[in-house]
């Protein structure tokens, strides 16, 4: 028989029992639809974390110091002293560095009036704009005059200013810092996200050595390398500047370097297994489907044996009722999953609408499911339709 004849053959017999067709392409479209809407859910929340990650800083390098190590009692990362600005100023000289931002921070008590709130306080310079990627909304930034003057000025993030009841008018008024008066020069536009990159008061860093810390380390230096590619080469430097500085030569570094390249790939190996776990748990629905397909096709064929054994009295091959069959479950299974592509998509976009990182939408998950629901229909529908072709006509015949 020709293709066009079976799958006319094969729509028109499904078309007799609607009911039963669409029940029976339910869990098709049930397992189509969850691998669609599951994976489309997994890469947008690894796009909105790699977003999240981006806007924190433009090729951002991060050095941070050691741990400060009593008798066998080590400390916390971070917890040591062994960063200085002339560290910073040091690695500001290296060729592939295009912004240096040296970090002091501490958390104190920031009160406008009778608003208060207990804020992070970054001391600073202004690399930190450029490095952390920061945009001012409102006013100014740091100047390098204020860092050499030692001057009380200070910037907020937008949290903080919201917290605060700060506005754009409140621009040049005076806000406590920690029990000292600081004059508020510029608000910083949100970065958004669920990081507290927008709940933070910056002032310069040698305020905050004079003022709040009295110490002359940092906390932590951020660097912003020249380029994606330069990140590497700017990592092997900054070490290799460091050792240089603070005399180690055994290879135990008392500081330790992130890079945001680092991040992403952890953000993108996280996000590739949870992507195949979701396929993984939406594919049971897919094989759930493919036996209902295959128990509807087994009943199929015993209300039909009197009209297989006609047709094969008349001189239709096993073959032919073996392909018969066949498209029958290839055309219940397509049918489901291309309807079950349509229910994944609109529930794509909803939860991505909903969630905020918007509609992805990836034609190779498309292409797999309809891949994988073929699969499923030939896989459950071979054994009915094998099934079918080797039923004697005689027997078939007699059949009641």
């Amino acid at each position: 028989m020709k293709v066009t004849d079976l799958v006319g053959l094969a729509l028109s017999r499904l078309g007799t029992g609607k009911l039963r067709t669409a029940l029976t392409m339910l869990g098709i479209i049930i397992g189509v639809a969850s691998v669609v809407a599951l994976v489309s859910v997994a890469e947008g929340a690894t796009a909105g974390i790699s977003n999240q990650l981006q806007s924190l800083g433009t090729n951002l390098v991060t050095v941070s110091p050691g741990a400060v190590r009593t008798g066998a009692t080590r400390g916390a990362a971070g917890s040591a002293t062994t960063l200085t600005l002339a560290d910073a100023t040091a690695l500001a000289g290296l060729a592939d560095v295009q912004a240096v931002a040296p970090e002091l921070t501490t958390n104190k008590l920031v009160v406008v009036g009778s608003q208060n709130e207990t804020a992070r306080v970054v001391g600073t310079t202004p690399g930190y704009l450029p490095v952390f990627a920061y945009q001012v909304w409102v006013g100014s930034f740091l100047s390098q005059s204020a860092v050499d003057n030692n001057l009380r000025v200070a910037v907020i993030g937008a949290t903080t200013a919201t917290n605060l009841s700060l506005t754009q008018a409140s621009i040049g008024s005076t806000i406590d810092v920690g029990g000292l008066p600081f004059e508020l020069i510029g608000i910083l536009q949100p970065k958004g996200g669920t990081t507290t990159a927008d709940d933070q008061v910056m002032i310069p860093l040698s305020t905050a050595h004079e003022l709040l810390v009295g110490s002359n380390s940092v906390s932590a230096i951020g660097l912003s390398a020249t380029s994606q590619d330069a990140i590497n080469t700017v990592s092997a430097e900054i070490t290799s500047t460091l050792e240089q500085r603070h005399g180690i030569t055994n290879g135990v570094d008392d500081f330790s370097i992130a890079t945001q390249a680092q991040l992403l790939g952890t953000v993108g190996n996280v996000s590739g297994v949870l992507t195949l776990l979701l396929a993984g748990i939406a594919s049971i629905s897919l094989l759930v489907g493919g036996i209902g397909i295959m128990n509807i096709m087994l009943v199929s064929v015993r209300e039909r044996t009197r009209e297989i054994g006609i047709r094969k009295a008349i001189g239709a091959r096993g073959r032919d009722i073996l392909s018969q069959f066949l498209v029958e479950a290839l055309a219940l299974s397509l049918a489901g999953g291309l309807i079950g592509i349509g229910v994944g998509v609109i529930a794509s976009f909803g939860i991505g609408t909903y969630a905020g990182w918007g509609f992805i939408f990836n034609p190779a998950t498309v292409a797999v499911a309809v891949g994988f629901s073929l699969i499923v229909g030939i896989v459950f529908g071979v054994w009915p339709a094998s099934q079918a072709a080797r039923l004697d006509p005689v027997i078939a015949l007699r059949y009641e």
